[in-house]
Parts: C-alpha cells; sequence; structure tokens
C-alpha cells in the first residue's frame, strides 16, 4: 500500500548541506581514483570495519563530554566511514551513495505513516510499537529467509549491546523476567555458580567453566539494565570516567603518576576514599 508522500519541509541551510555533501562525495571518489591516496586505494570494506568502530565512540565521548567542536569533528570522522563504504560499493557495482541516501529516505517515510500518512500516534510508546510492526512487516516481505528471529542481530557487535539486543527480542514472544526483582534474585545465583567454579586457593578459576560463568552474570546485568530502562553501555562508561577521575585524583595526591606503585594497600585504599569522598562533596564523576 502506497503512504502519500507530502514534500519535506527542508531547512535553510540545506542546499548548502548538499553541496558539502557532495564535495565530500568527490573527495573520497579522487582519493579512490587511479591517481589518488595509495592508503585509501589500499583499503578494503574489513580494513576500515576497526576505524568505523573507533569514530563512533569518539562520538559518544564527545557527547558525553558536551564538547561541541569535537563533536562537529566526530561526526565528520564518522561520515567519512559511510563515504568509504559507499565508495568501495560502487566501484564494486553493488551500490552508489545516491543509493544509500534514496534507501534511507524511503525507509524514513516508510517507518513514520504518522507524520507522512494517515496514522495517528499520541506518544512515543505508540511510534515505537508502529515502528516495530512495519520492521516486522519488511522482514517478512524480506527474500531472506532466516530460522530464527536471533539471525538478524550480528554476531560481531559489541558483546553489550548484543546482550541487550537479545534480551529484547527474547521478551517481545514473552520469554523474560516479569520484573526487575527476579533479575536481582538472578544475579545472586549467578554469583553463587561463579564463585563454585574458583578454586580455594587464592580464588584462581579452576577451569573456563568460570568464563561462562562470569558471562552469565554479565548478561543477567545487561537484562537487569533493560528491565530498569538503564542503557547498559552508557552506564559502564559513566562508572569508567568516574574511576578515571578518582584515580587521576589519587594519583596527584599521591605525588604524580609514579608514586602510587610504592605504597601499601591500606594507603592506596585510604587515598581511594579520599577521591571518592572529595568527588561526592564537589558533585563531579
Amino acid at each position: 500500500m502506497g503512504v502519500p508522500v507530502p514534500e519535506p519541509a527542508l531547512p535553510p541551510p540545506f542546499p548548502a548541506g548538499a553541496s558539502a555533501l557532495a564535495e565530500a562525495v568527490a573527495i573520497m571518489a579522487r582519493l579512490r581514483g587511479p591517481n589518488g591516496c595509495p592508503w585509501d586505494r589500499e583499503q578494503t570494506f574489513d580494513s576500515i570495519k576497526r576505524h568505523t568502530l573507533e569514530e563512533t565512540y569518539e562520538v559518544f565521548d564527545a557527547i558525553e563530554r558536551r564538547a561541541w567542536p569535537d563533536l562537529k569533528d566526530e561526526l565528520g570522522d564518522l561520515l567519512l566511514q559511510v563515504l568509504f563504504y559507499a565508495q568501495m560499493a560502487a566501484e564494486a557495482g553493488h551500490f552508489t551513495i545516491a543509493d544509500v541516501a534514496a534507501n534511507l529516505n524511503a525507509k524514513l517515510i516508510r517507518r513514520h505513516p504518522h507524520i507522512f500518512g494517515e496514522v495517528e500516534a499520541a506518544d512515543s510508546d505508540t511510534v515505537l510499537r508502529n515502528w516495530e510492526e512495519i520492521k516486522r512487516a519488511e522482514k517478512q516481505a524480506s527474500a531472506k529467509q532466516q530460522t530464527s528471529m536471533m539471525d538478524d542481530i550480528p554476531r560481531t557487535m559489541p558483546a553489550m549491546l548484543e546482550a541487550a539486543k537479545l534480551g529484547s527480542r527474547a521478551a517481545k514472544v514473552g520469554f523474560d523476567w516479569p520484573n526487575a526483582a527476579g533479575l536481582f534474585d538472578k544475579l545472586q545465583e549467578e554469583i553463587v555458580e561463579l564463585q563454585s567454579e574458583l578454586s580455594p586457593v587464592e580464588g584462581q578459576p579452576s577451569s573456563s567453566a568460570a568464563e561462562q560463568e562470569l558471562g552469565d552474570l554479565l548478561f543477567t546485568a545487561v537484562n537487569l539494565a533493560r528491565h530498569l530502562k538503564l542503557d547498559p553501555e552508557s552506564a559502564l562508561r559513566s562508572s569508567n570516567a568516574k574511576f578515571r577521575h578518582r584515580f587521576s585524583a589519587m594519583e596527584a595526591a599521591a605525588g604524580g603518576r609514579d608514586a602510587l606503585a610504592a605504597l601499601a594497600p591500606s594507603q592506596l585504599e585510604e587515598l581511594w576514599n579520599q577521591a571518592k569522598n572529595a568527588a561526592s562533596e564537589s558533585s563531579e564523576p
């Protein structure tokens, strides 16, 4: 069924943005061209993948630091990855950057029938339900056959994100804990199972099963975050930033980055508590 598509109202800067994007596409084509940059010409889809992940995390970092000039640069670096993939795909005859944009435009219009069609959506929850239903219909119409509803969740994505998506997908068919309370109990169960795999000598793993039990513990923690409507990636990044800040404060209090190694565990603990208390008083991470 076709969806009526009114002309989208584009913001005034759009022509300048379109021109800048067109120039970026032309620059990438030249870099990959016969007389282009040797490094750019050597790259493949596989060699660029790790850079894409790095640039994505740098975007996250700039947002969390509220460093808007940095975010502008990092978004440009992330856009470069898109241009790189699209140029290599065009060279191989798969698709072009225009195809990428056209596919995105059609998807945005198709998945927002409350904006471009006659569907009504009073709140964001309704929008998300409609979005999921449209995605499900698209997948059913796809020629690609999948044996499991988990098949389209990439195994190559970061493990925490994969765990969150797996748990969310299973919950759609009712395979889930009824509430967060059950997950707290499950966490305790997983801790006991992990402890059972440790030898009594200095808590060393007794077998490779310890790694599996640790994975189960982390998987449960990610699902707890979902029930609490928290983003586990953001939560862990926040804790990482807090640890960085407090550890740097410990180094400064001890007299420099090399001074901590000479201190006893009790002294390190005292410095940590001082850094923790100072951070609490100043409302810093």
